[in-house]
């Protein structure tokens, strides 16, 4: 068997979402105890969003089914029509998510340069527009979005320093300030950073549970209770709120206690992998951008022909322009495994 914990012989690297509960997991989801959570009487899910908000040092939060829904529910509970949200040109609430900003919130965005992967705090200053002073020519700039880890930088990390400094700009600014924090854990894993310290400044974070964490559905977004009770609002509203979810919030209980620690697994091997694929004629990967789970990797040849190749030897990765790709590292993947994979890449080397 290839892949730890399910039966295949493909090694499945296309990202982090396509790992599967593990048996102990599944066991914990069978044994959840569940209610009504519209009625707010599921008390598993109670637990997560309390034990969430205490890691986090912030006061509530609410479990939702996705990390692109906890984000839209944070975008407009914090925003009204027509406001601005500054955030990186690379990142996933501008790149991935459908155009919610602009269709769930009314607001338009302003994007911030990336260097490394990474905004800068003196760029993110320079993106704030305030309609005040503008003769109204100006949307109102309200909300700053900061993405850790950076997916599409390459699983880059913010230094603790630039966090903060991000942060002082916005409240500087009387901006609100939001964390995407799909892959928090990952940075908190890879920076030996607390969360409660990451998240001081900040007054939301969505985390999410299904994709390193090895959960299979589910995000929480955390806040003040006021900014939670708002967010509660836009949950029923975008029509995120479930039943007895606490079958699946036992599974992100469950990837709280067993998951986390091991993410230095996962790092320590797409650190092999990236230095195996930047040494063969033909692959350059950025190698300051690999600090957590993910390995970008450009190639001469067209990414859809190196997608082909290594699927005909069973290994999936994912194409994100016409000659990068994308390998992301989860704990499905094996030491085995990572040999096979520099074994195949040596075989399409040019």
């Amino acid at each position: 068997m290839a892949m730890r914990d399910y039966n295949s012989d493909r090694i499945d690297l296309r990202s982090d979402t396509v790992t599967q509960p593990t048996p102990y997991m599944r066991e914990a989801m069978n044994i959840a105890v569940v209610g009504d959570d519209v009625l707010g009487d599921d008390p598993t899910v109670s637990l997560l969003e309390q034990k969430m908000a205490q890691m986090c040092g912030k006061e509530a939060g609410l479990f939702v089914p996705s990390g692109t829904m906890s984000n839209a529910i944070a975008l407009r509970a914090h925003t009204s029509p027509g406001d601005e949200i500054i955030t990186a040109k690379n990142s996933h609430i501008y790149i991935y998510e459908g155009g919610g900003y602009a269709a769930l919130c009314g607001a338009s965005i302003a994007l911030v340069d990336v260097h490394g992967g990474l905004m800068r705090a003196e760029d993110v200053q320079l993106a704030i527009r305030k309609q005040a002073g503008s003769l109204s020519h100006f949307p109102d700039g309200t909300l700053v979005c900061v993405e850790n880890t950076s997916n599409r930088g390459g699983g880059a990390c913010y230094q603790q320093d630039t966090l903060d400094d991000i942060a002082a700009v916005a409240k500087a600014n009387n901006c609100a300030i939001h964390m995407d924090g799909a892959r928090i854990f990952n940075a908190v894993v890879a920076t030996s950073t607390p969360l409660d310290r990451m998240l001081r400044d900040y007054d939301s974070v969505s985390i999410c549970f299904s994709k390193g964490l090895g959960a299979p559905v589910g995000s929480v977004l955390v806040g003040t209770h006021s900014f939670i009770a708002r967010a509660h609002r836009w949950r029923k509203m975008f029509g995120g709120g479930m039943r007895q979810s606490g079958i699946l919030a036992a599974a992100c209980l469950h990837a709280l206690e067993h998951h986390v620690d091991r993410l230095s697994d996962d790092h320590r091997r797409t650190q092999v992998l990236a230095k195996a694929i930047n040494g063969l004629k033909g692959f350059e990967v950025k190698m300051d951008t690999v600090e957590t789970n993910m390995v970008y990797f450009e190639s001469q040849m067209p990414a859809l022909e190196v997608m082909e190749g290594l699927r005909q030897l069973n290994i999936d990765v994912l194409d994100v322009k016409p000659n990068v790709c994308r390998i992301v590292v989860h704990l499905h993947v094996t030491d085995e495994d990572v040999e096979r994979i520099i074994e195949a890449f040596s075989s399409m080397e040019n």
